[in-house]
């Protein structure tokens, strides 16, 4: 009763902020935009634009998370509707401009809808507060059984920075409940299996599910790549099948062509960006404005990526290959700036161009820590089945200090699973990404790669 309970009140809170997001741009479609078309729109017109308009927001606002109310933070959520409706006004300008007919309207459909815009935001912080309010009384945090191997991650640590939506109630060794299994996981709502054995893995997996308990499991590579499998019905015993390929040829084709137009737009949009960067950098120090580093891409392939400079000339001069750091002091005042808003990639786009990286990839790493990586987790080495990208899964879900086995399985997660549309969705969080603070942290003292090690 308590599920459906939740199930009802996340669908009314999202038909809320549906509604709310689509009300300031009724009111000036009706008020402005309609008197603008050569013949104006009448009753099914008029509601026709305003369902398109509401099926744009629900679809960006939902790619981007902005109606997870049970599982995100309230900061997550607020971001996500904000990149999400900007994305929505984008497109509205220019539909809205190609109906009026006059490209000089643009400037003055763009105030419009920043009027929108603005009025959705201030709306919509005040009912999604308060909406995510209310669901906390109503619907406290769930209680977890977390269950562990005897591999050393910081899974309770994150899971307790969630405090809101779980609530850790007992940590267990695996050794400690295969007695009793289902008496040990009667009173949680969920049992989080954090790398256990296969074997218990799926004893315990089993028990979970004749007894209706939600479950969270770390993924292993192997299950990764199962998901990326199809099921087959040839036999009577059902089979899984994965070719193992990642991309076919027209779709790479595609992707190249892709890459090409990107990247090329990209420069041209942001060159004036690129010349005050550029001006920053050097009056800062004097020193040089780009700096290239030998990175990883397809196949083990070496090239040099091109960076705008963040830290001081000569930050590597004892020749040890090392991540930034928190606070780390070799990174300089423009540095800090450009890397916390991700200014300092943008002249990879050049490196795109040459076919060295795609958009749309796992980020390249150095030989020095990738080869450290690899010693320490050989399928680390499974990255380079894809070209090296700008962007991708482990830079959107993963944080700049993320554990190499984790990012070595958000990275299988797009490798197994790439696709072009799964490239344009990753290419939209971006966007949100660039505000998340979180997602730049540095590493701790002392430490120089995000290894496993404790």
């Amino acid at each position: 009763m308590k599920e459906k309970s939740k199930y009802f009140y996340l669908l009314t809170c999202n038909i809320l902020i549906t509604i709310i997001a689509v009300i300031p741009y009724v009111y000036v479609w009706h008020n402005y935009f309609n008197q603008l078309l050569f013949k104006e729109f009448l009753f099914k017109g008029n509601y026709a634009m305003y369902f398109v308009y509401a099926i744009f927001v629900v679809f960006f606002v939902n790619i981007f998370g902005g109606y997870k109310l049970d599982v995100s933070k309230k900061s997550n959520v607020l971001l996500s509707q904000c990149v999400g409706l900007l994305c929505v006004n984008f497109f509205e300008i220019l539909i809205t401009d190609l109906m009026v007919g006059y490209f000089w309207m643009i400037p003055k459909l763009s105030l419009y809808f920043l009027f929108i815009y603005l009025a959705q935001v201030v709306a919509l912080f005040i009912f999604t507060v308060i909406l995510m309010v209310v669901y906390r009384k109503l619907f406290p945090p769930y209680t977890v059984l977390l269950v562990v191997g005897e591999h050393q991650n910081r899974m309770k640590e994150k899971m307790l920075e969630r405090y809101d939506s779980y609530q850790v109630a007992k940590e267990v060794s695996y050794t400690e409940m295969l007695e009793n299994i289902e008496e040990t996981i009667k009173p949680y709502d969920i049992i989080l299996l954090n790398d256990l054995p296969n074997e218990v893995r799926n004893n315990i997996l089993k028990t979970c599910f004749l007894k209706n308990k939600k479950v969270y499991l770390t993924s292993k590579i192997s299950d990764i790549i199962i998901r990326g499998a199809e099921n087959l019905a040839v036999f009577d015993t059902p089979l899984l099948y994965t070719n193992n390929q990642v991309l076919t040829i027209p779709q790479r084709v595609i992707k190249r062509l892709a890459d090409i137009f990107i990247s090329l737009i990209g420069l041209i949009i942001l060159s004036p960006l690129m010349i005050l960067v550029s001006l920053a950098i050097f009056l800062y120090d004097r020193g040089p404005v780009f700096y290239r580093q030998t990175r990883y891409t397809v196949g083990g392939r070496q090239f040099k990526i091109l960076k705008f400079r963040s830290m001081i000339p000569d930050a590597e001069k004892d020749g040890v290959a090392r991540l930034a750091a928190e606070n780390d002091d070799r990174i300089t005042p423009v540095g800090k700036f450009i890397r916390a808003c991700r200014i300092d990639e943008l002249p990879q786009f050049i490196n795109v161009l040459k076919g060295d990286m795609s958009i749309v990839g796992p980020r390249p790493e150095r030989p020095e820590i990738a080869d450290e990586y690899t010693k320490e987790v050989p399928e680390f080495a499974f990255r380079l089945r894809v070209k090296a990208g700008l962007t991708g899964f482990a830079q959107i879900y993963g944080k700049y200090n993320t554990t190499s086995y984790d990012k070595l399985k958000l990275d299988m997660m797009y490798v197994e699973n790439c696709s072009l549309l799964m490239d344009l969705k990753l290419m939209l969080l971006t966007l949100k990404v660039i505000f998340m603070k979180e997602s730049t942290e540095g590493l701790e003292e002392g430490k120089t790669t995000a290894t496993n090690k404790q």
